[in-house]
């Protein structure tokens, strides 16, 4: 092998290993870039429409992205703050209402039932009850652990996410040099293709917006006209909660009805627990079965290959490959279209 040949490759996997070091400590970067690049549309969009300085229409579309941002994340945490106000004021007078009505009848029918009871049953009974109880304690345990190391995460976090809207902004200003020192680096054909990548992707990245705001309209609807049904107050805050909550990793509709209906019915309410949990069935059958659909009419993915793409990225990478999934599918086929990657074969 040629000398000039072999160093080069060397290098080459040399920077690529830095990169793949320095990139789990760079995500605040790297998503400020892919945000500058989605932002770029309306920063452009702005600067010509209103005939401004890139500055300004920067400016103006930041402001707009972490102002819509921070208002969602306030509304969303001062509602979920009112109602565990409200939750944790009521909860003595719940504790006493359950142990009255569930855990002091069990305890009676107990004693009856342990004077006629063989003692060998007694003593496997009052075991599994003391495992029981180990192992909610554990749990709580486990939780008030989670909870103080959420804690500590909470202000590296914030260093992070200041991290992140200064890089967006510095990103955003810079992105046409950027683009421009990009293109120096490459050949006209990988430009070419990179260019094809980049045009789908952002296409993709307003469907998928678009999409994401189609299902909240109809999650909002259809959690609006439950409440509404089951005659609950604050249905305009609750149901906009209800949207917030399924937007969010991890979380889902069922993270607000399911706790709720739990509650209501512990309380005695079993109308109002059974009417919250077919909502939530409703609302999570009905979102399933039109998500797909969405995202391809969006997208431009058949539903078929939408489907796949957001189960397999949500089984492997969680909320992330809701986003990661669908992309990757977006990328190989326009890899595919632009001559990159050739499945030209038959088995």
């Amino acid at each position: 092998m040629n000398v000039a040949v072999f160093f080069r490759w060397f290098w080459r996997g040399i920077l690529l290993l830095v990169i793949l070091i320095v990139i789990p400590y760079s995500w605040a970067l790297i998503l400020a870039l892919l945000t500058a690049i989605l932002l770029d549309g309306l920063v452009r969009m702005i600067g010509e429409t209103a005939k401004l300085h890139r500055f300004w229409a920067v400016l103006i579309s930041f402001v707009l992205y972490v102002g819509g941002f921070m208002s969602i994340t306030y509304f969303s945490f001062s509602v979920l703050i009112k109602k565990v106000i409200v939750y944790s004021e009521e909860f003595p007078g719940f504790i006493r209402e359950v142990y009255l009505t569930a855990i002091l009848p069990v305890i009676r029918q107990w004693e009856r039932y342990s004077q006629t009871l063989p003692p060998n049953l007694i003593q496997s009974v009052e075991q599994t009850m003391e495992k029981g109880v180990m192992a909610l304690e554990g749990f709580t345990e486990g939780f008030v652990q989670d909870m103080v190391q959420f804690v500590t995460l909470i202000p590296g976090f914030f260093i992070d996410f200041l991290i992140y809207l200064i890089a967006l902004f510095l990103i955003s200003l810079e992105l046409p040099k950027l683009r421009k020192k990009a293109v120096f680096y490459l050949k006209t054909s990988t430009y070419q293709k990179i260019s094809l990548v980049y045009q789908d992707l952002s296409m993709a990245a307003v469907g998928f917006i678009k999409a994401q705001i189609l299902l909240s309209l109809i999650t909002f609807v259809m959690a609006y006209g439950g409440l509404w049904l089951l005659n609950v107050k604050y249905m305009i805050p609750l149901a906009l909660l209800i949207v917030v909550v399924d937007i969010l990793p991890i979380l889902g509709t069922g993270s607000v009805l399911v706790p709720w209906a739990a509650i209501v019915w512990a309380q005695g309410n079993h109308n109002l627990g059974i009417g919250l949990i077919i909502l939530f069935l409703v609302i999570t059958i009905i979102r399933r079965t039109i998500e797909p659909k969405i995202y391809s009419a969006n997208m431009g993915l058949s539903p078929l290959a939408s489907l796949v793409s957001l189960y397999l990225g949500f089984k492997m990478l969680g909320f992330l490959g809701l986003f990661l999934g669908p992309s990757i599918l977006i990328v190989y086929d326009t890899l595919k279209r632009a001559g990159v990657i050739k499945t030209n074969f038959k088995i």
